[in-house]
């Protein structure tokens, strides 16, 4: 089976900075994979290269069988991506983001309210659906953010610094931490994800 991602030697320079230094991966269908290193590693270059944000400057890339580069269009029609900071509308309430989003892709309004409520059970956010999300906190709000990229069932995701607002040692209150089952299911369903992230045990918490 096609991997659902494979780069082979990937480079990418800023003038005279190797931000990715000929990196070789391969990533199958259906797994949760954390892309782990210190700041300054390469760990958005090279999400944002996978997401065909960035055109690489060697070696190559693929997703789920696509080169990013020459099927960028296909690629982008294929995954999500959550960046660090969240994206949602502070004055809808959850519930209404998430049927917001669905919507614009083109559910029917009975559909996109039970995708909606479907993914709020599943990042434990049912009880706060009904609030505006200027009411929540930031964890939750990240949370919110990366069900809305869940909202359309793809074959891929990748996220970075999602886990963004810990407190020292990669500690936040358990009413913040993002649910160790938001990106297992996409596994289990033959999706998959990639978070990066620079500390081992948010991640850890994360996948």
């Amino acid at each position: 089976m096609t991997p659902a991602i494979e780069t082979r030697i990937l480079q990418k320079t800023f003038g005279s900075t190797r931000a990715v230094a000929g990196i070789d991966l391969e990533i199958g269908r259906g797994a949760v994979y954390g892309l782990l290193g210190p700041n300054g590693a390469g760990k958005t270059t090279t999400i944002r290269v996978l997401a065909t944000l960035l055109k690489p400057d060697g070696g190559s890339a693929s997703v789920l069988g696509l080169d990013v580069v020459k099927d960028a269009a296909a690629v982008r029609a294929k995954v999500s991506l959550t960046g660090q900071f969240a994206s949602v509308d502070e004055d809808l309430t959850g519930h209404e983001n998430l049927v917001l989003v669905a919507r614009l892709l083109g559910f029917t309004w009975a559909g996109a309210r039970a995708r909606a409520r479907e993914l709020l059970e599943a990042f434990g956010l049912a009880e706060a659906a009904g609030r505006q999300v200027r009411t929540w906190s930031g964890g939750m709000r990240r949370r919110l953010d990366i069900a809305a990229s869940l909202v359309r069932r793809l074959g891929y995701r990748r996220s970075y610094s999602v886990l963004g607002g810990m407190g020292p040692g990669g500690k936040t209150p358990a009413s913040r931490r993002p649910r160790p089952r938001s990106l297992r299911p996409s596994g289990r369903a033959g999706r998959g994800g990639i978070a990066g992230r620079s500390v081992p045990q948010s991640i850890d918490s994360y996948i």
